[in-house]
């Protein structure tokens, strides 16, 4: 079996054109008439004509991929946050190179390893729980431009690595959410899920006793239950709700898979979301409006925030010397029936 790569030589040959009209097709010029197009592409499927991308990247000295990782692709938000990354990265020529670690800094240091050998034209990273700043640096250099997406790694200078951050407005979502129960007349309002060391989950917990304070509560340790921020794990801790008495009578998630996860244990004791227990969430899944009972949450459009995370690393690969940017999202409550409750 000839196992020799087919060249554009091969091509030109078969179909009688020049090497550099097959060329000027593979680039998608409009140049060659429409009959000559037509005939190379027939050739080129003939031979079974395979494009080395990696070529052409090192002849026009730029890559034409992006990697993309995030913490937990299960979760609903990142499924859709990736797909606006890919919808913004394609429209622009890009390839998306897509990585998942599963919440684990091991593996993180790993996948990038990794994806850094194909030599990105820029990373968006959400990073996995406890990321070290300055081993992600070590790894990701400072030649490439990266956009950190909503978790800020623990010592990362960021003066110093040139990284853009986009955030959700984190503490404001969970401020309106909890301000949301209390105008219910919710007095005994648990934080729920999530863990303390995340950066995301500090500033959903200060909004939460931002409003606790305004509303002249005090915040108490017991109702801030830390789970994993995934629907199972929340559902195995629900009882920790219910542990002390008076118990909760609503609680505040620290996202929609929580929120989910906590109706799921809910039920399991006969009681129902916004019935007998207010809850909220956080990220709007498309899950959340459709499910038993709809979940009142925080709308941040993940989708489009993944299209403004690609757009904004482009903008960098385009322009290497702009500065970074920080900046954060506003988010939206969106009122369902899993808050209906309301205490008298």
């Amino acid at each position: 079996m000839n196992t020799r790569r087919v060249t554009l030589n091969d091509i030109a040959r078969g179909c009688g054109v020049s090497r550099a009209t097959v060329s000027l097709v593979l680039r998608g010029s409009p140049l060659p008439a429409a009959d000559t197009r037509a005939k190379v592409q027939t050739e080129l499927k003939k031979q079974g004509y395979v494009y080395n991308r990696a070529a052409a990247n090192l002849r026009q000295r730029r890559s034409s991929s992006v990697a993309l990782v995030v913490n937990d692709l299960s979760n609903p938000f990142f499924a859709e946050f990736a797909a606006g990354a890919d919808e913004a990265l394609g429209a622009a020529g890009y390839v998306t190179l897509l990585g998942s670690t599963s919440e684990s800094p091991e593996r993180q240091q790993t996948v990038l390893t990794s994806l850094m050998e194909h030599d990105p034209a820029g990373i968006i990273l959400s990073p996995a729980e406890g990321s070290d700043g300055e081993a992600l640096q070590q790894i990701l250099g400072t030649h490439v431009p990266v956009l950190v997406f909503n978790r800020e790694p623990t010592r990362v200078q960021w003066t110093a690595s040139h990284w853009d951050y986009l955030a959700l407005a984190n503490r404001r979502g969970a401020e309106l959410a909890t301000r949301h129960l209390l105008e219910r007349g919710h007095r005994r309002i648990a934080f729920f899920g999530g863990h303390a060391d995340s950066s995301s989950c500090r500033e959903r917990r200060r909004g939460y006793a931002d409003a606790l304070a305004v509303a002249g509560l005090a915040i108490e340790p017991g109702p801030m239950i830390e789970t994993a921020p995934t629907r199972l794990d929340a559902a195995a801790h629900s009882a920790a709700l219910f542990a002390h008495a008076p118990a909760p009578t609503a609680a505040v998630c620290y996202n929609d898979a929580v929120a989910l996860g906590l109706m799921l244990g809910l039920a399991t004791r006969g009681l129902r979301a916004g019935r007998d227990f207010a809850v909220t969430g956080f990220d709007d899944i498309p899950e959340a409006a459709v499910s038993t009972p709809p979940l009142t949450t925080l709308a941040t459009d993940p989708r489009a925030r993944g299209r403004q995370a690609a757009t904004r690393i482009l903008e960098r690969v385009r322009h290497p010397g702009t500065d970074a940017v920080r900046g954060s999202v506003p988010v939206r409550l969106i009122i369902r029936a899993s808050s209906e409750v309301t205490i008298a």
